[in-house]
């Protein structure tokens, strides 16, 4: 990546970081519900409103069309200047549905939809596992039949983030009754206020209630909605799944590998063990830190392919090992550790890393299959 910075490149990123140590939030975000939402759509307006929303977004859709180098550069100095985590309520629209509708939305879905994403007037939020149906989702239930110029959708969803304080839903429906393949499959935008929505939020081991199950009971969606064309949902899905698995997380990895540095610089010189751990963490974020940017930066005029699914598994494992890390450098009781903005929240929260986007183990299949060309094993 040195080799492709330029005067305009570090032009751009003296502007970043002016910017951002003024506007950062000083107070920390609540743990959820509406004041959770609040907050962050007001973070993503001051982003929209200063010109920071959609570095690499295309300038019609309300971004500034610039490139994945800067979009780079921008979350780069986004995790020095401590800014509020980008895992956060506005995560699925800014990484998963506006990338995907940019990829394959018609020209009034893109128009409607992306620029409220950038503006930080909706949340949205994913309906793609289910019971039974997380990381197979070509086996999922849910339907959604057609009936005039709409369908109607039955079913349940789980571990749908943020879905309590969503308007909008990225939502994968099975739209042929009798087939069971993936090809049945249609990927929906549905408004969160529709009528026969239930939401139920649950809450996890770390603390806050940041997953929903949810419940369809003859659900109303017009035909229109439908992203990607009627039963073409897979080939939609897994692009937003290449895009979660790929750079989506690139913010939240640099901001884990800043982390180190400081538990390094915590680290006392008579823990030689411990700072040995570190340095090896160090190497590691380094290596997945730079992999990561070589994929975001040879997939910048397309959709990421497989090789995401490296950098997901690389990143997932990355964080449940940083985390257990700063618990057995601080110990348990340390104040370092206690709280929702504490290592103890962290520590638990990343024991889901390596179930979202696709468990690990579908991660390695995905890799020994279509990126080393392994051959499938016996079913």
């Amino acid at each position: 990546m040195e080799s492709r910075v330029t005067g305009s490149i570090s032009t751009f990123r003296l502007e970043a970081r002016k910017w951002l140590q003024a506007n950062v939030p000083t107070q920390p975000p609540p743990e959820d519900g509406p004041a959770s939402r609040d907050y962050v759509l007001a973070w993503q307006r001051t982003q929209a409103q200063g010109g920071w929303a959609g570095i690499s977004w295309p300038q019609d859709v309300g971004g500034r069309g610039l490139s994945v180098l800067e979009q780079i550069v921008w979350f780069e100095e986004y995790a020095r200047a401590g800014a509020p985590s980008p895992l956060n309520a506005s995560f699925v629209g800014l990484n998963h549905a506006g990338p995907t509708l940019i990829a394959c939305g018609t020209p009034a879905q893109k128009a409607y939809h992306l620029p409220r994403i950038l503006a930080g007037e909706v949340i949205w939020c994913q309906g793609f596992s289910e019971p039974g149906s997380g990381s197979d989702l070509a086996s999922l239930r849910t339907r959604g039949r057609v009936e005039g110029g709409e369908l109607v959708i039955d079913g349940q969803k789980l571990w749908s983030s943020f879905a309590d304080v969503a308007d909008w839903q990225e939502l994968l429906v099975r739209t042929d009754p009798d087939a069971r393949t993936s090809a049945a499959l249609s990927w929906v935008i549905c408004p969160m206020n529709a009528p026969g929505i239930t939401v139920r939020p649950i809450r996890t081991m770390a603390g806050p209630r940041k997953f929903c199950e949810v419940f369809y009971d003859s659900v109303r969606v017009p035909l229109s909605n439908v992203v990607g064309g009627l039963n073409n949902g897979w080939a939609t899905a897994m692009s937003t799944l290449s895009f979660e698995r790929g750079t989506a997380a690139l913010a939240l990895l640099i901001g884990l590998t800043l982390k180190v540095e400081q538990l390094l610089a915590a680290c006392p010189a008579d823990r030689p063990e411990m700072r040995m751990r570190l340095a090896r963490l160090r190497a590691e974020g380094a290596s997945i830190r730079a992999m990561t940017y070589r994929f975001a930066l040879d997939s910048e005029h397309g959709v990421p392919d497989a090789g995401g699914s490296i950098i997901r598994l690389s990143f997932a494992e990355f964080a449940q090992r940083v985390t257990a890390a700063a618990i057995d450098l601080y110990g348990i009781d340390a104040p370092e550790v206690a709280g929702m903005h504490g290592w103890g929240h962290d520590y638990l929260d990343a024991f889901s890393e390596t179930i979202a986007g696709g468990a690990a183990e579908i991660q390695r299949n995905i890799i020994a299959e279509r990126v080393l060309g392994l051959p499938k094993g016996p079913r």
